[in-house]
């Protein structure tokens, strides 16, 4: 029978776990910090090195269409701005093969907007000058459907914070809006030259399904050899290996341990063994850029050649059928 005396040492040792583990998780966390950014990136958004390896960064919806190049402790050292551009909702960046920059103006948090922008420009090195101009590409999810009341909207899939370039084609990454949630990301694919493009869908994948704001898929990366996929949320990185064609979810999936909940909105690969990641400020938390190295984190295996480790078997949404990657006109 529980005494009084023992209930208050239960609550006592419930609260020194807490306190323990919560503890860990925020040392786990700043252990890897290694710059803060300047107070101009407050809700920077995306993340990506040029050429030369510098570090560029760009600003979520209500900033100017502008990249910045940071120093080595986070300050601005140049800014271009993008004249034919709109900040709207940049959600993140990524990068070609030949060192083109894609920026994506596609945050949709009413899933509202029907066509969803991504901006491409040279390399930011190679950029003179303060300003440049930009190729559009144009896209709309192919389940969107004009005048759709606000609940049919709140359970679409028509945000997307996290993108990817991967032989010549763009990969998108949904954010999750459904209602109940679900935890599924949804994968989708269109070209990476300026036209108007329905996205195909591919495959979807589900991080968690217990609190969706911890579940969101942030911002996505692809190794320099392009053999790692990592996806953001705000405690967790998810590397993707051992994929087949383009699905990037058939392969093996390990989870990355981040510690305490940031807004974490970037990601990037430094070398194809050295992550960095970043977060906005909220609520006086974060900015801050953190770093840290496949070789030396622990991995928890998910999933095993597309089937979930310690689970019944489970089947798999094949990809779609590949095709020519064909423009569609703007409505």
């Amino acid at each position: 029978m529980l005494t009084k005396k023992s209930i208050t040492r239960l609550v006592l040792i419930c609260f020194v776990v807490f306190l323990s583990v919560l503890g860990y998780r925020t040392w786990l966390l700043n252990s890897t910090k290694f710059i803060s950014f300047d107070k101009q990136l407050e809700e920077i958004s995306g993340i990506e090195f040029d050429k030369k390896q510098q570090l560029w960064a760009i600003n979520d919806g209500g900033d100017s269409p502008r990249l910045y190049q940071l120093d080595g402790v986070g300050k601005i050292e140049r800014s271009i701005e993008i004249e034919n551009a709109k900040n709207w909702d940049w959600e993140d960046m990524t990068q070609d093969d030949f060192g083109h920059f894609f920026i994506g103006d596609f945050g949709n948090n009413d899933n509202d907007r029907e066509w969803l922008t991504i901006y491409k420009i040279e390399n930011p090195t190679d950029i003179k000058s303060a300003s440049t101009r930009a190729e559009i590409i144009k896209f709309t999810n192919p389940e969107f459907k004009v005048g759709l009341d606000e609940q049919v909207r709140k359970n679409a899939h028509y945000d997307v914070e996290a993108f990817i370039y991967y032989k010549r084609s763009l990969y998108l990454f949904t954010k999750n809006r459904s209602s109940p949630f679900d935890g599924k990301t949804r994968l989708y694919r269109i070209g990476d030259y300026a036209a108007n493009f329905t996205a195909k869908y591919i495959n979807e994948f589900s991080t968690c399904t217990t609190i969706k704001e911890l579940c969101w898929v942030t911002s996505a990366a692809l190794s320099p050899d392009r053999s790692k996929l990592v996806l953001l949320d705000s405690e967790r990185l998810w590397l993707f290996e051992n994929w087949q064609g383009d699905d990037f979810f058939s392969g093996d999936v390990h989870q990355i341990d981040l510690g305490i909940v940031t807004q974490k909105e970037a990601v990037a690969f430094y070398t194809n063994n050295i992550i960095v990641f970043a977060d906005e400020v909220f609520s006086g938390i974060g900015g801050n850029g953190y770093v840290i190295r496949l070789d030396k984190v622990k991995k928890k295996l998910i999933q095993k050649s597309g089937k979930l480790i310690n689970a019944p078997a489970v089947k798999m949404k094949p990809p779609i059928e590949k095709s020519d990657l064909k423009a569609t006109s703007q409505k």
